[in-house]
């Protein structure tokens, strides 16, 4: 059974490598190798928040890096009912969770086109039961949003569903005149017509897909003060769901403190803005980009902290394969404990904590071979005690310097765990590669560090 678009042609196959996946180790079906989507202008009609119903209309910005006669878009759930290529009609297909568009003539790497598909339907979750959410569009409380690690955001959105592609994003919601949007990057128009609400908002950094932030429903905007970081000004605005528990907020000037002092190990804070989505749901918490997704239930000092440190590693630092997601979560922990020490609390004992929770458990080498394992605690806790252990041998300043080159380095250019320690042996010499080598790769837990 597959849909077709309106030309009702089959689909030519022509050159197997054109619709080969990203070849990931962890969810191998994910993204197509050698696209390179740019940009994401999308369109999104969310007529009943708190239900799935939804319709689109997205335009890719497409270049390639290998020669492609056809696009292959990661897809979940609604149903597609037009493409076109540069504004002439294609051919399509959808199956197997994927849409394939038959382009017109190949597209050759340093060339781009436009690709634009219509689609409608009930949005959609994916993932197994070894992850610790239902990763796509959710309902919940009234609301209709995005969560969307590791590989949900295809469950309302055509996209190349990998982070080794991130991409800029345009988004348009339009919803009942009585309810609001918020996404990631800036809030720049707002129009009204015929009873409906259509927002406007515009992500100019790079993101993964996974972490477009996308909140429909009743919610309320609160800007705070413009935060001032050396010569770069980051926006400010926090965003608060209907049906929150009394006092649930963010503290006042507390994210101001958090930027400042991760500017100060990281470099500058990678986007325009940033703000928290307080959400009376009961769902973990989301470093959307710009814009975190935060349950009620998640609203702490520590998990605020985390989220934030994504914006560095995750959402500008991407991943070149999902086994690696301890890159991820091991400098966002991390984060946690230069955190805590900036309060005056005792970077040491944090880190005796997450040995602790180690030790209770068997050990394993940090790269992921199972979904279960991207988010288990040897991804956030062996990760953060590996850079523990390479601050304790290298010094402050020398950690410093590799946290900020780390950064620069892999802007726009996916990271791997080979990445890294070739970085630290550059960077840092052979001794600080082997010590970080030594938490990576081996399955004994080495001794706690500063022990």
């Amino acid at each position: 059974m597959r849909r077709a678009g309106r030309l009702l042609l089959p689909l030519v196959l022509a050159g197997a490598a054109c619709g080969q996946s990203v070849g990931d180790s962890i969810f191998p079906a994910l993204g197509q190798r050698g696209l390179d989507v740019q940009h994401y202008d999308l369109h999104l009609t969310v007529p009943r928040p708190g239900s799935p119903e939804l319709s689109g209309d997205v335009t890719l910005t497409v270049g390639s890096r290998e020669v492609l006669t056809r696009v292959v878009l990661d897809l979940l759930g609604p149903q597609v009912s037009a493409a076109q290529w540069n504004g002439q009609s294609v051919r399509w297909v959808q199956r197997a969770q994927k849409v394939e568009v038959t382009l017109p003539r190949p597209l050759h790497p340093g060339e781009t086109g436009r690709l634009r598909l219509s689609y409608a339907g009930s949005g959609a979750r994916s993932g197994s039961a070894d992850l610790p959410l239902r990763p796509g569009w959710q309902t919940e409380g009234g609301l209709s949003y995005a969560l969307s690690e590791p590989d949900g955001t295809r469950g309302f959105l055509p996209c190349n569903d990998h982070p080794s592609d991130p991409a800029t994003f345009t988004v348009r919601v339009t919803v009942p005149a009585g309810a609001s949007a918020a996404a990631s990057g800036l809030f720049t128009a707002q129009t009204e017509r015929g009873g409906l609400r259509t927002l406007t908002f515009t992500q100019r950094e790079p993101v993964p897909t996974y972490a477009l932030g996308l909140i429909v429903g009743a919610l309320q905007r609160r800007s705070e003060p413009e935060v001032r970081l050396g010569n770069q000004t980051v926006l400010r605005r926090d965003v608060y769901a209907a049906g929150l528990p009394v006092g649930a907020a963010i503290p006042a000037g507390e994210t101001a403190r958090m930027l400042r002092v991760l500017t100060e190990w990281l470099g500058p804070y990678p986007g325009e803005v940033y703000g928290v989505a307080l959400l009376p749901v009961r769902q973990l918490a989301l470093e959307t980009a710009g814009l975190t997704t935060l349950p009620a239930a998640s609203n702490q000092e520590r998990v605020r902290l985390h989220e934030l440190a994504h914006q560095w590693f995750g959402n500008r630092v991407t991943l070149a394969d999902w086994g690696d997601s301890w890159l991820n979560e091991s400098f966002a922990t991390y984060a946690e404990l230069l955190w805590a020490e900036s309060q005056g609390a005792d970077g040491q004992a944090l880190a005796a904590e997450w040995y602790a929770v180690l030790t209770a458990q068997a050990s394993r080498p940090l790269r992921a071979t199972t979904p279960a394992q991207l988010f288990d605690a040897s991804a956030y806790f062996r990760g953060a005690l590996a850079l523990h252990a390479l601050r304790l041998e290298v010094g402050d300043a020398a950690f410093r310097g590799l946290l900020r080159t780390y950064v620069a380095t892999f802007t726009d250019r996916p990271v791997s765990a080979a990445a890294l320690l070739t970085l630290v042996k550059t960077e840092l010499g052979p001794a600080a590669e082997q010590t970080l080598r030594l938490w990576v790769e081996h399955g004994e837990l080495p001794p706690l560090p500063g022990r």
